[in-house]
């Protein structure tokens, strides 16, 4: 497959603390492209519009990558590289992230800014991480005698099913890792002497 299994995060997530009486809040976003990113980032500066800054990072998955950030009106040096830095640390890719700053009146000098704006991203995607990988998607075609077979197995080790059809013969589709797969196919060859017809649909990418 063209595409290769990446570190990002599923959906959204938002984080907030408080650090010498400024408040920081970080939303984080799974986009795809470089569009996505920008779209999110006009909907948080929106929403949050009365806040003194917006820093923002991102990292698209594309070749070649893109990484963009932004300090927005911080020091030079002081949020959006910080940001970015967490993102590359991680290994994250198509996400982006904006940490709001409301400042609290006292100022937390260069050194303090980078540590805080890298807590707040840090602290909203550390335990949101997770795996997008290559997936097969595989139709099985078998008889009714070795059914209880192929389920045992299945079920044994946690593949998905995401269709049965029961007619003359039963189909089942279900997504299995690309990686995963010459093994699986030789699994249910040896299980079932070759009674039943292993087909892959399609190729997808899917969050593991």
């Amino acid at each position: 497959m063209k595409e290769k299994t990446f570190r990002t995060i599923k959906e959204s997530a938002y984080a907030k603390f408080e650090e010498e009486r400024s408040i920081f809040i970080t939303s984080a976003q799974y986009v795809e492209s470089e569009e996505m990113a920008l779209d999110f980032i006009e909907k948080i500066r929106d929403k949050y519009k009365d806040a003194n800054h917006n820093c923002i990072a991102y990292i698209i998955n594309h070749s070649p990558e893109i990484k963009r950030y932004s300090d927005d009106g911080e020091p030079q040096g002081s949020a959006g590289l910080p940001m970015l830095s967490v993102l590359e640390k991680e290994d994250v890719k198509n996400i982006v992230v904006v940490v709001t700053r409301y400042f609290g009146g006292k100022k937390l000098g260069k050194g303090g800014l980078i540590r805080a704006y890298t807590r707040a991203v840090s602290d909203c995607i550390k335990d949101k991480i997770l795996y997008k990988r290559p997936f097969y998607e595989v139709k099985l075609t078998h008889a009714y005698t070795v059914l209880g077979q192929i389920d045992n197995f299945i079920n044994k080790n946690n593949y998905k099913i995401i269709n049965k059809e029961f007619l003359d013969r039963v189909i089942s589709t279900l997504y299995i890792r690309d990686d995963e797969f010459d093994d699986f196919k030789k699994t249910l060859i040896d299980m079932t002497s070759a009674n039943i017809n292993i087909e892959i649909s399609d190729e997808k990418m899917l969050f593991d």
